[in-house]
């Protein structure tokens, strides 16, 4: 029976770049199909799709990375291992993005922003006001509906013609005379995208691995934390000497570990409900494997607290009224790029020759005493080059999100969601033009970069 109307779950093929998409290759788009035409054969016999764009990772920097893609003009494929956009916003539940103001002036705008105020705005919720200069840092965050975020982006992603294809991921690739075969696997399917860029937003960097070109990984890594929310708690019952006394013996009796309480003050902790206060130290989304341990151990610590806090007065009807489905990973890998940003660029604001955006958050290091952020100096507005987002000696690959080339210090306040959105923009940007251009990206001229941002409301460094 056909259809006029599309529907996620038929799977039905589509068109990219004038090669048939077939049903079982997972990619869904916004056209619809009314019939499923048969797959291109390549020379080997497998399932071949075209594409200009091919974006590995739809998390804060991919699935913008793909929108300016594709609304530059780009065939633009995401391959996301989860069940939709949005990475830490969305399934890691860190619905508080920012920072995208620093020092009372907007200093990240574009696709992201378009996005997160989309998503206060339909939720009801306000912004803060970003005219004054906060105190603390966080009180710029913008508190939004993380799944409503998620909509939107995907929205977005269909609207620009983003061809979209969850629970996938990366099998292997090869370089050719003008781009990439990569093999795609997952539930059922099995395929190959030949394109001529590809955008690495895997958090990890990944596909650069694969490629052949250098990572660097820190022996000791920050902790990871699984956001949840705790009700049921009666405030005006809790007794900050009582409960930190217990919380003293239950770390000492085993009943919990170091880091169910980042900071350790557990009064602190029930007051805020939980969220965003745990520290599962090895976190590590490299592999199934470690992203599956990450994910054990941050519902291991939710359980130990739970019953802990149910025998405080005052928790006694303490419940899970929220917990996200996976633990949320600060750190991995990064690239070895074509520049490094370090942390005297970073808190120092040094202005490269080819910034293409802003990045603002102190720096924020996470260890086993919890976080202790240090603020930038008054009137500084960090940037970040283009040659951080391109890995040594490579040709058609550029990374965005937290996998840049950086230290790690300068990498713990580049990592925050507004800094990857950016990147992200830019990374699609640049990735576009050397399609239409037929160069690398490393040869893509900055000037180019920067006009075509400006054309999609993206704040150039040195125009604030």
């Amino acid at each position: 029976m056909k259809s006029s109307k599309f529907d996620r779950r038929s799977f039905l093929g589509k068109t990219v770049a004038g090669t048939a998409v077939i049903a079982a290759s997972g990619l869904v788009s916004r056209v619809d199909a009314e019939v499923t035409p048969e797959p291109m054969k390549g020379e080997s016999g497998e399932n071949i799709i075209r594409a200009d764009v091919l974006v590995v990772g739809g998390g804060s920097a991919g699935h913008v990375a793909a929108i300016q893609a594709a609304r530059a003009g780009a065939s633009t494929i995401v391959v996301e291992r989860n069940s939709q956009l949005g990475g830490t916003t969305t399934t890691a539940g860190v619905s508080f993005p920012g920072l995208y103001h620093a020092w009372g002036k907007q200093i990240i705008a574009g696709i992201g922003w378009e996005l997160v105020t989309q998503a206060v705005e339909l939720n009801g919720g306000t912004l803060p006001d970003f005219t004054q200069v906060p105190d603390k840092h966080w009180e710029h965050q913008v508190f939004l509906n993380g799944q409503l975020y998620a909509l939107l982006a995907e929205d977005a992603c269909l609207e620009a013609g983003v061809s979209l294809a969850y629970y996938q991921f990366v099998h292997k690739l090869r370089s050719t005379d003008d781009g990439w075969l990569v093999d795609i696997m997952g539930q059922g399917v099995e395929y190959t995208i030949a394109c001529k860029q590809i955008i690495d937003c895997t958090g990890g960097a990944e596909v650069v691995a694969m490629a052949g070109f250098e990572r660097v990984r820190s022996d000791i890594r920050q902790p990871g934390t699984l956001m949840f929310k705790i009700g049921g708690i009666e405030r005006k019952k809790l007794d900050k000497a009582v409960i930190q006394k217990e919380y003293q013996k239950a770390i000492a009796d085993g009943r919990l570990i170091k880091g169910d309480c980042a900071n350790g003050n557990m009064h602190s902790f029930l007051l805020g409900s939980g969220a965003n206060n745990n520290h599962i130290f090895g976190a590590d989304s490299a592999t199934a494997g470690t992203q599956t341990q990450a994910n054990l151990a941050g519902r291991k610590s939710l359980m130990r607290l739970l019953k802990f806090i149910r025998k405080l007065p005052g928790g006694e009807n303490a419940k899970i009224e929220k917990m996200m489905t996976e633990t949320g990973v600060r750190e991995t890998s990064r690239i070895v790029g074509e520049t490094t940003l370090t942390v005297n660029d970073y808190t120092s604001g040094r202005m490269f020759d080819d910034a293409v955006c802003y990045s603002f958050y102190p720096i924020d290091v996470h260890d086993e005493h919890g976080v202790k952020p240090e603020p930038l100096d008054p009137g500084t507005f960090p940037t970040i080059p283009l040659g951080a987002l391109i890995p040594k000696k490579s040709r058609n690959i550029i990374v965005a999100g937290r996998c840049l080339a950086s230290d790690r210090l300068a990498n713990s306040a580049a990592r925050i969601q507004a800094s990857c959105m950016a990147m992200g923009q830019a990374a699609g940007v640049t990735a576009a033009l050397a399609v239409k251009k037929g160069c690398t990206p490393l040869d893509v001229p900055i000037a180019d970069i920067r006009n075509l941002l400006r054309e999609h409301s993206a704040i150039i460094p040195g125009e604030i």
